[in-house]
């Protein structure tokens, strides 16, 4: 009764919102790329948010960027009116190879009297002899309109209003491809803009050269950020399909004009290339990937492939706005996570105290065998990429595992968070494991599984990566990995002192605890049975924070004591991004055990669903922004569907017994969360490089993993899909089955309870359903009604 009126007491500052959804659809052909809305949530992008021209895991991320300072709230935005180029790199702690077209015969354009020329052809008038106003160099940037603007999965195209210039922008994976068509009466050029803040890092130190008539090569450095602890150099080629005829270097700025005379109307294409490894690795890249002139063909190869990537699950029914919402999220979790290796399998490898270039096993051919990517963290990864990357692209999941793999090699730790080769030690924990041990217990990695353990377990122990917080470069006792071991809990506050963050002790305790579960399967696997046992006790740590006076988890100090005075809504207070009424549910490996905690799974069942109550009033979000859980409403919300700690509450319902009650909040917080297709909201928070993409889609189609799959036999729990026909094409290499299609009878309105259902033709009464006899294919049918049965998921 006391945390109802607590809740109660703070529901009166909390605003109601109404959702209402459009009218069915009937299911019909179509290009899957056509049904992503690429701009959803764009107002809030940050560096690695948005993408447009790209392929999947695209070492190059080409797109058009609005604001360039800051890692938050830079890239494309899409209310600014205003581009200040186009860069090729938009990734985790990584940007670079930013270029603007210009119309030097623009009235506004300065000349250029005293650059540095890297061409002894003469200058013409027009580019040489204008107003004197302020430099180009200082002032390029142009307006634009997005009623110009074209985005799609593969292809972006706008036009700039003060150059009257079109652009369109396509790529391969790690070739950028422009096409710009300028006015009648124009002097092109194209500004590189190679020494200057783009993003989270400073460009600097840039080289540019002539290497016969129509290409450049290049060279700039990233600059160390908070997050990212060592320089990294980024090497390009460019190529262009006419003569270059002048270029010039302003020596105030650093940055390079190369200037072009085109017959009049005819547009310039540019090839950009690049490499973290050499420029010889760049051209290789180019010549590898793209040896040709022609744009359309590239463009439609894209769209070729988004298709495929895509067309994995394919949906039928639902309104136009629900499919392509759907879509849209399927999209969004192939986003931000890059590949840093080079055709050849040359990688950068940044672990040791000098830099090095690594190289991937080949195949017999000289293929090699995986990529090396570039990662944000894992944190929350277990209920979001981990659950839909190993059902739907397993072959991804592979080649993350043996990249990460890769990097315990180079530099003896297991990466929660890798940037161009090196550590950034994002977040907290062994966010990994998880997803390593998910992708070993469902067949997906089968080799070298004693190496793939003794990685894990040693990020688990003293020495690994549990010891350090959130980007703890230099120091190893922020993670309070020790206490954690002797105590059995993270003490909040942590007595030692650490230049890392999210130091948040309950938070941590909580996090290891399941990450330790996680880690407990995986050596019963391998029968390390003494391992077994050691971390499986380990995992039982989180009942060390929760305090049964109040019914929550409570941070308590280096002596045992509870935080006094404890606000359960009070953001960031001994949890990692979250309060305690959000993290209390963080028990993924044991809902029994903390359901038994809490005095049964009755009174645990009712707590949640006055949680859900409350939270529904703010739409289940902390506002639309992740810098908005700060704010003084937003921050007290008892569930949120914006950050990683809390987005699988709603699937605690099931793992209590009550299946119905996960069917009923699913379904309201699709509507409200993941619903809409605007510039201003979508996933209304920290989207994390897919992470909340992936989440929609798993609500959409009625599958969830508590635990990410990473128990001894891989199940999923059966929710109700959005759609009436979802079907999972299964991947040959790693899946018995061929399609795995999830069929709803009466889908409509307020039938959102399961009332029967059958697989394979035959009853079937359980609300999980093993991965293995998902996997080897087959069709499951679910009847549904408006009203909860006990007849079924019990």
């Amino acid at each position: 009764m006391r945390i109802k009126l607590f809740f109660f007491s703070i529901a009166t500052a909390l605003l109601c919102y109404s959702c209402c959804n459009g009218n069915r659809a009937e299911n019909h052909s179509f290009m899957f790329v056509d049904k992503v809305y690429s701009l959803l949530d764009s107002e809030n992008s940050r560096w690695f948010y948005f993408s447009s021209a790209c392929r999947p895991f695209g070492m190059v991320n080409l797109s058009p960027d609005n604001e360039i300072d800051g890692d938050w709230g830079s890239g494309y935005r899409y209310k600014i009116d205003t581009i200040k180029g186009f860069s090729h790199i938009h990734a985790w702690q990584m940007s670079g190879l930013s270029v603007m077209p210009v119309n030097l015969s623009s009235t506004d354009r300065v000349g250029m009297v005293s650059a540095d020329r890297t061409d002894s052809s003469p200058a013409d008038e027009a580019s040489m002899s204008l107003p004197n106003r302020m430099s180009v160099y200082d002032d390029f940037s142009s307006k634009y309109s997005h009623e110009s603007e074209t985005v799609k999965p593969g292809y972006h195209a706008l036009t700039l209003d003060r150059y009257g210039v079109k652009v369109e922008l396509t790529s391969t994976k790690r070739v950028g491809f422009h096409r710009y068509t300028f006015p009648v009466a124009a002097h092109p050029a194209i500004l590189f803009n190679l020494n200057k803040q783009i993003g989270p890092c400073l460009n600097r130190d840039s080289q540019l050269e002539k290497k016969g008539a129509r290409t450049l090569t290049g060279s700039l450095v990233n600059s160390p950020t908070r997050r990212k602890p060592k320089d990294l150099e980024i090497y390009f080629r460019v190529d262009f399909d006419c003569d270059i005829k002048d270029i010039e270097h302003d020596p105030v700025s650093g940055n390079y004009l190369v200037i072009f005379d085109l017959p009049p109307g005819q547009s310039l294409l540019m090839k950009a290339a690049i490499s973290y490894t050499s420029h010889e690795n760049a051209a290789l890249n180019m010549s590898a990937e793209l040896a040709h002139w022609d744009f359309e063909q590239v463009m439609n190869e894209s769209f070729d492939e988004w298709n495929r990537m895509l067309g994995r699950i394919e949906i039928e029914g639902g309104s136009e706005q629900q499919q392509r919402r759907f879509y849209t999220d399927l999209w969004h979790a192939l986003q931000g996570r890059r590949v840093v290796s080079d055709v050849n399998g040359a990688y950068p490898d940044h672990t040791g105290s000098a830099f090095r270039i690594g190289q991937i096993p080949c195949d017999g051919a000289g293929k090699p065998l995986f990529n090396h990517y570039n990662s944000d963290s894992y944190w929350g990864a277990q209920w979001t990429i981990t659950t839909l990357w190993q059902l739907v692209y397993p072959e991804i999941a592979e080649e993350f595992v043996h990249s990460m793999m890769m990097m315990y090699r180079d530099g003896g730790l297991l990466p929660r968070g890798p940037a161009a080769g090196n550590y950034t030690f994002v977040m907290t924990g062994a966010s990994t494991t998880p997803f390593i041990v998910g992708a070993v217990q469902k067949g997906i990695v089968q080799d070298n599984l004693e190496e793939i353990y003794r990685a894990c377990r040693k990020n688990h122990m003293p020495g690994g990566i549990m010891e350090k917080a959130g980007y703890e470069h230099n120091t190893s006792v922020g993670g309070g990995l020790k206490y954690y071991i002797e105590l059995g809990y993270v003490p909040y506050p942590l007595p030692d002192r650490s230049n890392g963050f999210h130091m948040q002790g309950a938070g941590m305790t909580l996090e290891y605890a399941y990450q330790d579960w996680t880690l407990a399967q995986f050596a019963k696997r391998l029968g390390h049975m003494d391992d077994y046992t050691y971390f499986m006790k380990r995992s039982e740590n989180y009942k060390n924070v929760f305090d049964p006076e109040t019914g929550w988890m409570r941070p308590k100090d280096i002596d045992g004591k509870w935080l006094d005075p404890f606000d359960p809504l009070a953001y960031a207070v001994g949890f990692v991004e979250a309060n305690s009424a959000q993290a209390t549910w963080f028990v993924p490996h044991d809902l029994p055990g903390l359901a038994q905690l809490m005095g049964g799974a009755e009174k645990a069942r009712d707590l949640l669903d006055y949680q859900f109550s409350i939270a529904e009033r703010l739409k289940f979000t902390s506002g639309t922004s992740h810098d908005q859980e700060t704010h003084p409403t937003y921050k007290r919300i008892p569930i949120n569907y914006g950050n990683q700690p809390s987005t699988q509450t709603a699937h605690v319902f099931t793992m209590l017994g009550y299946p119905y009650r996960t069917q009923y909040w699913t379904r309201k917080l699709v509507d409200a969360a993941f619903s809409g297709l605007d510039p201003s909201t979508g996933y209304n928070g920290d989207e994390d490089q897919g992470m909340m993409g992936s989440l929609g889609v798993l609500l959409k189609i009625g599958l969830f993993q508590m635990t990410g799959g990473t128990e001894e036999q891989a199940f999923y729990q059966i929710g109700v899909p959005q759609f009436d026909k979802v079907t999972i094409h299964l991947n040959n290499r790693y899946h018995t089955g061929k399609t795995f299609v999830i069929k709803t009878q009466n889908n409509l309105g307020t039938n959102i309870y399961i009332q029967n259902a059958r697989f394979n033709r035959k009853q079937w009464n359980s609300c999980q359903i093993p991965h293995s006899d998902l996997t080897g294919g087959g069709i499951l049918e679910l009847e549904l009604g408006d009203s909860p049965t006990s007849k079924w998921g019990q």
